[in-house]
């Protein structure tokens, strides 16, 4: 039997299916590695692991129970145990086979890195396809923005409200409902409600992983980003202003935290490319490096730059400095993803409307950032019929 089989990635025997929910799991602060575990298990018994809100397994009925036990910390003879008189197989075997699984999911907590498909023998499934609710909900608690921002920078068309405080925990609370691990908060720029923290903390109450996207507005302020880090933010990506203060400044802060509290906080940085600082794109990707970001999102303004930005995704790549692409969602089609995909062999995977959707100030439901499809209300409307929409 193949090392899939026994970790219950294909095949299996069927028994009973746990009961349905969202189940998850924090390191406690001691822990030398710093992770969380989500895992949605489905009415038919099958799950989703999501690794640090990154990797996501997708398991069959065998490994969600494994999966289950393992955000338990149960003791892996009382696995071997319980797995055996289910599955008709030896106490041994389902120990074994416990443990290995167990160590496949560590050695993903602790290589971040590490291809799951090449080092561990994982298959690797359709992206976005058969899911019964997103990996991740974008909220755009707001469309106003700092002074002086261009105003084109955030649509208001649509939207004549924002939702309030309470408004906003009901909609967090329906996605931790809906089996949603993961919500990210982005505007406009979110930093101006006052309520920022509050939130935070409410999804970290729910056990939801949750990130910010910002131009740094206010978090140079390293007192006001203690705020959010305490209420439960686990990442940021700050969208980069080249020629100004304010998001290096933010940068800084982050640094002097990570620092300070010897935690290993994410942050991304997102870096548009237009013909005023192409110039400098190598600099500015040298400049962010040195300040102790992990990753970096790329784009263009202009197709014009297309060879510009795949010389900077390869100086990114020779500073080992990974790229993310989809965080809330591809800032432009002018990205490194796209443009390698250009070729039409392989189409880039449609995650808006299905792996995320995403929330404006009033509640209205869109797939994706900038797709004017409302879905139904989220203040409003029962999940059931804004999913049943997204998926039809």
């Amino acid at each position: 039997m193949s090392l899939l089989e026994r970790l219950g990635l294909r095949g299996g025997e069927r028994a009973k299916p746990l009961e349905p929910g969202l189940f998850s799991y924090t390191s406690p602060p001691s822990h030398p590695t710093h992770y969380r575990l989500h895992l949605r298990i489905e009415p038919d018994g099958e799950g989703l692991l999501v690794v640090n809100a990154s990797t996501v397994l997708h398991l069959n009925q065998t490994a969600t129970e494994m999966a289950w036990h393992f955000i338990r910390l149960t003791p892996p003879e009382q696995v071997a145990q319980q797995v055996s008189k289910r599955y008709r197989i030896k106490a041994q075997q389902a120990e074994n086979d416990y443990r290995e699984f167990a160590q496949t999911i560590q050695t993903l907590i602790e290589t971040p890195d590490l291809d799951p498909i090449t080092y561990l023998d994982l298959e690797r499934a359709v992206p976005y396809e058969n899911l019964s609710a997103p990996y991740r909900l974008d909220i755009a608690l707001t469309y106003r923005l700092p002074a002086g921002a261009p105003a084109e920078a955030a649509p208001t068309k649509r939207v004549d409200r924002e939702l309030s405080t309470e408004e906003w925990k009901q909609v967090i609370d329906k996605a931790y409902a809906a089996g949603i691990p993961h919500v990210t908060f982005t505007g406009g720029e979110p930093t101006l409600r006052d309520d920022l923290a509050s939130l935070l903390e409410h999804a970290e109450e729910r056990g939801l992983v949750s990130g910010l996207i910002t131009d740094g507005h206010k978090l140079a302020d390293t007192r006001y980003l203690k705020t959010l880090l305490d209420a439960g933010l686990d990442h940021a990506m700050i969208v980069l202003q080249p020629s100004g203060t304010q998001t290096w400044d933010s940068l800084a802060s982050f640094a002097y935290w990570r620092e300070v509290l010897n935690d290993d906080i994410f942050i991304a940085a997102h870096l548009t490319l237009t013909p005023d600082n192409v110039g400098q794109a190598n600099a500015l990707i040298d400049k962010l490096s040195g300040s102790g970001i992990r990753a970096l999102s790329l784009s263009a303004s202009d197709p014009a730059l297309n060879a510009v930005l795949q010389t900077a995704r390869d100086h990114a790549g020779a500073l080992n400095l990974p790229l993310v692409w989809d965080l809330p969602v591809p800032y432009s089609a002018l990205n490194p993803v796209a443009l390698e995909l250009t070729d039409g062999a392989s189409p880039a995977p449609q995650g808006a409307g299905s792996a995320w959707l995403y929330v404006e100030p009033d509640g209205d439901v869109l797939p994706g950032q900038g797709i004017q499809r409302v879905l139904g209300n989220f203040a409003k409307d029962a999940w059931d019929a804004i999913w049943s929409t997204a998926s039809n």
